[in-house]
């Protein structure tokens, strides 16, 4: 039985959708941290004759990301220079990626990995998809408010002329972050809905998509946990599975990862590194943007149900997978298993 299927443990584990607490992540706070010497580290790592790639690597990926936010001031202050301009000029590649994530805070990242998605020829819809499935409403405001700041527009309307069909309608729902969050579970309802997606889609030929993205877009957390159940109960197959055999394409892919989310965040978080290290070549972009983002968050539960889910640890597919600075860099931030 695969991790999605099993859903016994589901209506009484907690969700990283509404999380607040910050234990289950990698990085933490450093003890002792001093943003003089910190700082003085980096300019002699940046300016001296070569760049010193070790010092920008045990710096940056062991502090929090609020004690960077307070290198990245102090550095300013010192140098009259940010440091971001600094890393961009000093390093190239993956590795300039990775340290320029790691001196944003959190909501800007995530702000500029979406802007990434959508400029340009063409827009990186798996990158939404992960962007919008997983974040909490919190996360997604945060990063709204962000864009507005930054672009002078809302984000939501730039999203809407980049997305289109059903797969558009499902997304723009979710970057709203209006996600219900009560903790109550109507069972009722839940059986409705359950009864509601089955007949739009199991049931008759065709499928309703939009019944089906309206229920897994709205419906609190502890709600579509609930429902998943539910479901399983009226079909014998999973919603998962009936999604699956239902629908194609960004929609089947983007309500997939809702489902996912919604039972178990770090599975679905370490299925898509898995996927970003398989075969040949690797996507580097996401390696750092999910490494980076849930390094505070929950890389713990990610690192165990990398494990479960695939046999072996994130660290040794990392060891085998990332090279020089930019692999030391990422080793740091997934810590030992």
């Amino acid at each position: 039985m695969s991790v999605w299927d099993d859903l016994d443990l589901l209506l009484d584990s907690p969700s990283s959708l509404n999380v607040t607490s910050n234990t289950r992540g990698t990085v933490k706070d450093k003890a002792n941290f001093n943003v003089e010497a910190d700082v003085a580290a980096l300019q002699e790592a940046i300016e001296g004759i070569g760049t010193t790639e070790k010092t920008l690597v045990e710096i940056l990926t062991q502090r929090s990301n609020a004690q960077r936010q307070l290198i990245a001031k102090a550095y300013h202050k010192s140098t009259g220079r940010t440091l971001i301009a600094d890393l961009e000029g000093d390093t190239h590649g993956d590795f300039e990626d990775l340290l320029v994530a790691l001196v944003k805070a959190p909501a800007v990242y995530d702000c500029h990995e979406v802007i990434n998605a959508i400029k340009g020829a063409g827009t990186t819809e798996c990158t939404l998809t992960e962007l919008f499935a997983s974040k909490s409403n919190k996360q997604i405001k945060a990063m709204s408010e962000v864009y507005l700041a930054e672009t002078g527009k809302m984000l939501i309307q730039d999203l809407k002329s980049e997305v289109s069909g059903d797969y558009g309608n499902a997304l723009l729902i979710l970057a709203e972050g209006k996600r219900d969050e009560s903790s109550n579970v109507d069972a009722a309802k839940a059986k409705a809905d359950a009864k509601a997606m089955y007949e739009a889609g199991e049931k008759k030929w065709g499928t309703d998509e939009g019944k089906f993205i309206d229920i897994l877009c709205h419906r609190s957390v502890p709600q579509l946990r609930q429902t998943l159940v539910e479901y399983k109960n009226i079909s014998k197959k999973t919603l998962q599975e009936s999604i699956e055999s239902e629908m194609s394409g960004n929609l089947e892919e983007l309500l997939v990862a809702v489902v996912k989310c919604i039972k178990n965040v770090p599975a679905y978080l370490a299925e898509r590194l898995f996927e970003s290290m398989k075969g040949l070549g690797t996507t580097e972009s996401t390696l750092t943007r999910i490494l980076v983002s849930r390094s505070e968050i929950d890389l713990l539960d990610i690192r165990a149900e990398f494990k479960k889910l695939f046999g072996y640890s994130l660290y040794s597919k990392l060891e085998s997978e990332v090279s020089g600075s930019y692999g030391d860099a990422l080793k740091h931030l997934c810590g030992q298993d």
